[in-house]
């Protein structure tokens, strides 16, 4: 009997320092640093599975239709953009981290916790010095420009309906345009050869012309310069270069602000857990940690940056009318209607 007792005993403790598992579902560009992940599941006596979802419009699109079975405890890369469809679906459990008292409330995504800002960044043409020159044309100075074919031909971008930045460029187009000059400016842009990708990797690391493509503009973010010289052989951030292989080029209309967040989804069995990770998201060594892991600016103010950042100036923005972000979904069902399915 004493024997049984002590097993039992040892079992009992075995299987109550057994860790707690957390999924957190994230678009494909998320990255942190493993060591901080490590750190966060000792102290939470806690296993962080981590789960890619595809780009951010498809990974809200993939939440939306698993609602009533949660795949995930938590989700991290939806953004100012998607949020509107993500409240109305209902996915999101609000909780108000108490770190947002340090992201200043022009970045905060939304007062009642349904999404803790943890980056933003802005979404803006870039192009590559290099082979831009060697089509021996001029910048394009306007939208305008940028539809006609010598310009469109030069191109990619990204489908609103899948991702996130080709999303926030179509807000940014209509708030430019208004509805029918956006489908106006899409259509002419298209038919002049302006290419069209499911998500922002394929835009950039496949069609771009840094790294093998044929198109000297793509639309990324105004941190992407940075990114390149910080990944080039030889870096040294107390020898900066005198300019980046590549720049931003945020014509008038053409550039958008983008907030990205962390939150709880709604069926989570780890609710104590879940609201832990959202508070390590915006803690001070994750907020060092962003911005030359995944090229995005830091939430939290204070933040330190590293010297590349220089090369990832601020661009100006155009204000955005109301009725532009009242409901996104519908442009991109308007977009689908009224460009992809005109030939």
């Amino acid at each position: 009997m004493r024997n049984f007792i002590l097993t039992a005993l040892l079992l009992a403790g075995t299987a109550a320092a057994a860790p707690t598992t957390l999924t957190v579902i994230t678009h494909d560009s998320f990255d942190v640093d493993r060591k901080l992940v490590a750190a966060f599941e000792k102290a939470n006596n806690a296993r962080v599975r981590f789960v890619k979802g595809g780009d951010a419009g498809e990974l809200l699109n993939r939440l939306i239709l698993t609602r009533r079975a949660p795949v995930a405890d938590v989700v991290y890369g939806l953004d100012n953009s998607l949020l509107p469809r993500a409240r109305t679906a209902g996915i999101l459990e609000p909780y108000k981290s108490p770190a947002l008292a340090k992201v200043p409330a022009r970045y905060r995504l939304d007062e009642s916790g349904l999404l803790s800002t943890v980056d933003y960044g802005f979404v803006t043409l870039n192009y590559d010095r290099a082979a831009f020159a060697k089509t021996g044309l001029p910048l394009p100075r306007t939208l305008d420009d940028l539809k006609k074919p010598e310009y469109a031909r030069l191109t990619v971008v990204q489908s609103p309906a899948t991702s996130s930045p080709g999303l926030a460029f179509l807000l940014a187009t209509v708030n430019h345009y208004g509805e029918a000059g956006a489908w106006d400016w899409w259509r002419e842009a298209r038919r002049g050869g302006l290419k069209v990708t499911r998500g922002w990797s394929d835009a950039y690391y496949k069609e771009f012309t840094r790294n093998g493509g044929k198109y000297p503009l793509v639309l990324s973010y105004a941190t992407s310069p940075a990114a390149e010289v910080f990944f080039a052989e030889g870096y040294n951030p107390a020898k900066l270069p005198a300019q980046a292989p590549t720049t931003s080029l945020p014509l008038p209309g053409s550039t958008w602000l983008q907030l990205e967040g962390v939150g709880i989804l709604k069926g989570t069995r780890q609710p104590a857990l879940a609201r832990k990770f959202v508070d390590f998201m915006l803690s001070a060594p994750v907020q060092a940690d962003i911005p030359t892991r995944m090229w995005i600016a830091p939430a939290v103010s204070g933040t330190r940056l590293d010297p590349v950042f220089k090369f990832a100036p601020e661009p100006a923005l155009t204000p955005v009318k109301a009725s532009v972000t009242a409901n996104p979904q519908r442009l991109v069902d308007a977009w689908v209607q009224n460009v992809l399915r005109v030939r």
